[in-house]
């Protein structure tokens, strides 16, 4: 090999987290004979066929990561919970690597990955992040996409709205290019409300089990409140009662982390407001019950209505029997 062979050779892999595949480094330069040489000295490694690395010991995760592209082929890229681990719309760590390649692509099996295929993945592709990866919007419809049930797919949705990583407007944008996803309609209504300041799948639902079927004021969601020096978001802010209903969707919380909460809603309770709080229980399998203990706590606090029943049997019936 010559000097600026492999001189071609190392950037380009230095660029690559110190891989390279064997059809790269002979367009550098480099001869069958040399590589194979360097791989048995063991200068080189084997990470897949075909595809090596330019130094010894672990290869590092995104070393990984590139090889697994290489190995996947031109025009392949990082996707679904693998690209959405690296833009952090996740933190959940997945021990597969997924790869999207072109629908007439045919991969022989990888360890450790994954590999989808698609019919529009050139489209998909971001144009400048490496390792090659599916842009954001198109990961989170991805991963929609493989969504079991609605909760799942709104809450991949909800954490990417929440981290500010994308917009309902910019998702719905990358919804109408696909012919096919699975809870389009449901997540169209769902956006508006996202973009209204709804993050949480147990907001959605209290939205929709408990403020809206009782007829309750709507609350402004995410509503700025300036405490302690910073600024504090609350979930549910009935202004004009000074009442928040803030929701908390963790079982347990560490010591340090219940410390906070109870600072963050002694100070909303500070300047002056009323808070309630509830959790998935309060939300999802007693929504009525929750729903008329708001609504009397807003009673106390001058509301002139009360909480309308959602069904026959709603526990607000009985509340309005007894307060008329």
């Amino acid at each position: 090999m010559s000097s600026d062979g492999l001189q071609a050779c190392r950037l380009l892999a230095r660029a690559q987290d110190g891989v390279i595949s064997r059809r790269q480094a002979l367009r550098s330069g480099a001869s069958p004979d040399v590589i194979d040489g360097l791989l048995r000295t063991e200068r080189w490694q084997v990470l897949h066929r075909g595809v090596y690395a330019t130094f010894t010991g672990q290869p590092s995760k995104s070393a990984t990561l590139w090889a697994a592209v290489h190995r996947a082929g031109s025009g392949a890229a990082l996707s679904h919970a693998t690209a959405a681990e690296l833009f952090g719309l996740s933190d959940q760590r997945s021990s597969l690597i997924h790869l999207s390649v072109p629908v007439a692509r045919q991969v022989t099996s990888m360890n450790g990955a994954v590999v989808h295929r698609s019919t529009r993945l050139a489209d998909a592709i971001h144009p400048s992040l490496l390792p090659p990866r599916t842009r954001l919007e198109e990961t989170v419809l991805d991963l929609v996409d493989q969504a079991t049930n609605f909760d799942v797919a709104l809450s991949v949705v909800c954490s990417a709205s929440q981290r500010r990583l994308t917009t309902p407007a910019k998702l719905l944008a990358a919804m109408s290019r696909r012919s096919k996803l699975r809870w389009r309609s449901e997540l169209i209504k769902a956006l508006g409300e996202v973009g209204a300041g709804v993050h949480s799948i147990l907001e959605y639902r209290y939205l929709h089990q408990v403020e809206r079927p009782h007829g309750l004021p709507q609350a402004d969601r995410q509503a700025r409140l300036d405490a302690d020096g910073r600024n504090r978001y609350l979930d549910n802010l009935y202004r004009d009662f000074a009442l928040c209903v803030e929701l908390d969707g963790l079982q347990a919380h560490p010591d340090e982390q219940r410390w906070q909460d109870l600072r963050r809603i002694n100070s909303i309770i500070q300047n002056g407001f009323t808070v309630l709080r509830y959790g998935w229980i309060d939300v999802n399998q007693h929504a009525c019950e929750t729903a008329v203990q708001v609504g009397a706590v807003m009673q106390h606090l001058g509301w002139q209505a009360s909480t309308r029943p959602c069904n026959p049997v709603c526990p607000a019936r009985n509340y309005r029997l007894a307060r008329s």
